[in-house]
């Protein structure tokens, strides 16, 4: 059967050539072997008129095209000074097509980034986008207001925190990617093989008289609830090829290295922010008609062994979190400009309609168990969060009175804000108590099946684990949904704890650790900590308008003294975002995802009193269909579960899979031709382009002696960057290059915020807090200039304590002898005689002069003859890359076996 693989994007770089009539936009594949031309029309003063041929071009013949556009549009024939077509602009994509109440726009990606690679797949970040008139100025109809709408739509700042891929479906999770590549296509759903010539498909077989390698590639539509420009595409969509259209994300995209004796894992960490019922802080809280809730991201933290680029053969692991606000109806009033506005619910919903419609989406997306973990108060003086959860609590219940009781909705309710004051309670103890019972339940997705090592060395903790054990692996059944008041600082802490778990029984499955188990103060957590703030303080920004309030090291109460004023400084930045900015902000994203479409008919947007009735469809129109209160999920969910519909192989999933039959070399599916680019010649700088944070460079200790596992417990002044110790400009030197925001976090001064959640009342007791937060070993800068006037004639260790050996002795001789056969050896390596050309070199690399000039350095290297064990060894490790893996003989199994019970056991 023909295995399944994804379609890379043909259309990659994009050049727009300009005529007084027309735009032309030329795009190509990444190789510029194949072309698509589309015609844009700029005589329309209103109207977007878009012709694509469908046909592809060779470079020649897109060359000819240009050549006879240029020679037609001249204004005089042989006139060379004034030509017709002129190039406008470079792009690598579109981001889409939006009018306001003159012409149509066009908006194209100008500079790109790349932030992670997955499997060979790579992901960009926007850095930059150009936004073109389409019409010519000749039939320009004007209005005075539309340059307002355009100065509100560009305050979406496309540069910051949008991601896009060409091979790799960022809308839906590594779990339903993977799962669509085993899905079995039948050869009724699929198109004919694509045998137009040896430049689309070349074909290694052919001239052997060996059958046609096919493969069904694949391509689904994406989750439109994560992708930010669908209604810029909208116009489009059926008219260009789907090369053409190119889906961004919203969110967070960050990824770091672990190095594990040497062996590269990459941990990689995925925000998806929902563009339905999206906005700023207060302006934007509960949950729509629809089911759509307020700040919902989905976040995903994807592990893989780097030692193999590739998603089939290589090791893969995903596991899946939400966050989002309480599915009510309810909202708080910022006209009173206080720092904590009084909760007040809207609308009353007995039945738990809103809530029923937002579980629907998740049990259609993740399946079951959904495991809710509410952090808001129970106790107040006041009551103010507490009124959520006591509607939030009735709501579940009722829902769960008609599900099976194997799949109902569970609740967990914990106040951690409580459980921070006291100094009894361990905040992390208890939120790795309930990670634990989370990852169990809902488990991970891993890719391959369990290694054999999980049989040398058993653990009990693994055969408890949930989600869904198939013969290729394991698969994720449910999701934790963790919800505070703002779901920001407390919601990041308990994400990253059931992320710290999960990476620890994620590491278990791919063979790296012999234990399920990860402790603090470890290079691989202070490196997952660190992407985890990163991914925090982003999605902070977006919502909030600051950076995260409390941190880990806060709740683990060894945060240095000088975190308390940041603190303070964040939250009142917090405060006047939300108090001055957040109303702009809101006008820019309702425009730029179309929730508001400018029309002279229509008020101004900025003449709008509220913005409820566009996010509230039921207001305006009366539904056709009104949801059932007991039936309240949509028909054959519950078939499937406790797998997601979503993933299931039914009609209406294979409906939205578009299956063709190429050749195994074709160009539009083939990741390593895409990734490696065999055809150019390429540097490293950019063929490494990511930099990426490293655990062996950041974090492990450059003291000879210690263990350099990332798994080793370091104390603070032991790692390569002290985490406690190091100062405001250290911490902006060593920000990660992968964070999300490409321009630098802004500083104190310049961010635009207001208060946390917990951050009013809570500061009643900031005094006794701030003294409990403060590490009792931690010294001062007046204790450490007292203990240097205590010890003036304290010394450097000595060298050998340093490096193991005097560095000031002069070195044997047998070292001596054995350095100068290396040198000797080194110099005839790169000897060539360009005299005598018969003289045959007895070095293993030939150079052979190419160059007439003896002056030149240019040589003609000569590959090195290879002896048939050698080829034997590399053609194993070959195959064993691509998952051929070779079956041990019984002296293998024999040394594995002793050499685990030497080591283990």
């Amino acid at each position: 059967m023909p295995v399944n693989a994804a379609v890379i994007r043909g259309v990659q770089k994009l050049v727009l050539y300009e005529t007084r009539a027309r735009y032309f936009l030329v795009g190509s594949n990444n190789a510029q072997t194949k072309h698509r031309v589309l015609k844009i029309d700029r005589t329309e003063p209103r109207d977007l008129v878009i012709i694509d041929d469908k046909h592809v071009y060779s470079q020649q013949e897109v060359r000819e095209l240009l050549g006879r556009l240029d020679l037609g549009n001249r204004t005089k024939i042989g006139q060379k000074g004034s030509s017709g077509l002129s190039r406008a602009v470079s792009a690598y994509g579109i981001v889409g097509f939006v009018r306001f109440l003159e012409g149509y726009y066009i908006v194209l990606i100008t500079k790109r980034r790349k932030m992670a690679d997955i499997g060979g797949h790579s992901i960009y970040k926007i850095e930059d986008t150009n936004m073109i008139y389409i019409p010519n100025d000749s039939v320009r109809v004007t209005h005075p207001d539309e340059a307002r709408y355009v100065r509100i739509f560009q305050n979406v700042d496309l540069s910051s925190n949008f991601y896009f891929s060409y091979s790799y479906d960022l809308s839906h999770s590594l779990q339903h990617n993977m799962t669509l590549l085993q899905m079995p296509c039948d050869a009724g759903e699929s198109d004919e093989l694509n045998t137009s010539g040896r430049q689309d498909s070349f074909d290694i077989f052919e001239e052997e008289g060996l059958p046609t390698q096919v493969v069904h590639s694949l391509i689904n539509e994406p989750y439109a609830k994560y992708v930010w420009n669908v209604r810029l595409l909208e116009k489009v969509k059926d008219i260009v090829h789907p090369d053409w259209l190119l889906y961004i994300i919203h969110g967070f995209c960050g990824q770091s290295k672990l190095l594990i004796y040497g062996r590269p894992v990459y941990v990689t960490l995925i925000a998806r922010r929902s563009s339905r019922f999206a906005g700023t802080r207060f302006l934007k809280r509960g949950a729509n008609c629809e089911g759509d809730v307020a700040n919902e991201v989905e976040t995903e933290q994807i592990i893989h062994d780097a030692s193999v680029m590739s998603l089939t053969a290589g090791s893969f692991s995903s596991c899946v979190q939400v966050r989002g606000s309480v599915p009510l109806h309810w909202s708080q009033d910022i006209s009173t400009m206080m720092p904590k506005p009084p909760i007040r619910l809207d609308q009353a919903d007995p039945y738990a309609h809103i809530a029923a419609l937002h579980f629907d989406q998740m049990l259609q997306r993740f399946g079951s168990p959904i495991i809710i973990l509410n952090l808001v108060k129970k106790r107040e003086k006041r009551k103010h969060e507490k009124i959520l959860s006591e509607e939030f609590y009735p709501a579940i219940t009722n829902l769960n009175q008609f599900l099976p009781p194997e799949h109902g909705i569970e609740y967990i309710a914990w106040d951690m804000a409580r459980y921070t004051k006291s100094k009894l309670c361990n905040v992390l103890d208890r939120l790795s108590m309930i990670a634990e019972s989370v990852v169990k339940r809902t488990g991970f997705f891993v890719n391959r099946s369990d290694f054999y090592c999980h049989t040398l060395r058993p653990d009990e903790r693994w055969g408890d684990l949930g989600g869904k054990v198939t013969p290729n692996g394991r698969l994720q059944t449910g999701v934790l949904r963790t919800n505070c008041v703002d779901c920001l600082d407390r919601t990041n802490t308990a994400q990253f704890m059931v992320g710290k778990c999960a990476l620890a029984y994620q590491l278990y499955a791919l063979g790296m650790i012999d234990k399920p188990k990860l402790q603090f103060d470890t290079d691989c957590v202070r490196l997952f900590e660190e992407l985890y703030e990163d991914h925090g303080d982003t999605l902070s920004l977006q919502y909030g308008g600051s950076q995260l309030v409390h941190r880990v090291k806060t709740y683990r109460k060894i945060a240095p003294w000088t975190q308390h004023s940041k603190d303070i400084m964040q939250t009142l930045s917090r405060y006047y975002s939300n108090a001055f900015s957040d109303a702009d902000r809101q006008d820019a994203i309702n425009l730029f995802l179309q929730v508001f479409q400018p029309s002279e008919s229509k008020p101004h947007l900025w003449e709008l009193p509220t913005d409820f009735y566009l996010h509230h469809s039921d207001t305006m129109i009366l539904p056709h269909q009104r949801h059932s209160y007991t039936h309240w999920w949509t028909d054959g969910v519950l078939t499937f579960l406790p797998l997601p519909y979503d993933e299931a192989q039914c009609e209406k999933n294979r409906r939205k899979v578009t299956v063709k039959r190429v050749n195994r070399y074709d160009e539009s599916i083939d990741i390593y031709t895409e990734f490696f680019k065999p055809y150019e010649l390429t540097s490293f700088d950019d063929t490494f382009s990511i930099g990426m944070t490293n655990s062996a460079r950041e974090f492990m200790p450059k003291t000879v002696g210690l263990d350099p596992s990332p798994f080793t417990v370091r104390k603070p002044d032991e790692s390569a960057k002290s985490v406690l110790g190091k100062s405001s400009k250290e911490e902006a030197v060593l920000q990660r290059k992968t964070a999300a925001s490409a321009p630098p976090p802004p500083s104190e001064e310049q961010i635009s915020s207001s208060s946390e959640d917990d951050s009013e009342e809570d500061r009643e007791d900031d005094g006794t807090a701030s003294q409990r937060s403060t590490p009792i070993k931690l010294a001062e800068p007046s204790d450490s200039i007292r203990t240097h006037e205590d010890q003036p004639q304290q010394r450097l260790p000595p060298v050998k304590e340093t490096y193991g050996l005097n560095l000031l002795a002069d070195p044997p001789d047998e070292d001596i002898l054995i350095y100068h056969r290396f040198a000797h050896l080194g110099q005839n390596q790169h000897k060539v005689d360009r005299h005598d050309d018969t003289k045959k070199l007895d070095a293993v690399i030939s150079l052979a002069p190419v160059s007439l000039f003896p002056s030149d350095s240019i040589y003609e290297v000569l590959a090195p003859e290879v002896d048939v064990q050698s080829r034997e060894v590399f053609q194993c490790h070959v195959q064993t890359g691509r998952g051929w893996v070779r079956t041990l003989c019984q002296e293998d199994v024999l040394m594995y076996r002793e050499y685990i019970r030497n080591r283990y056991m």
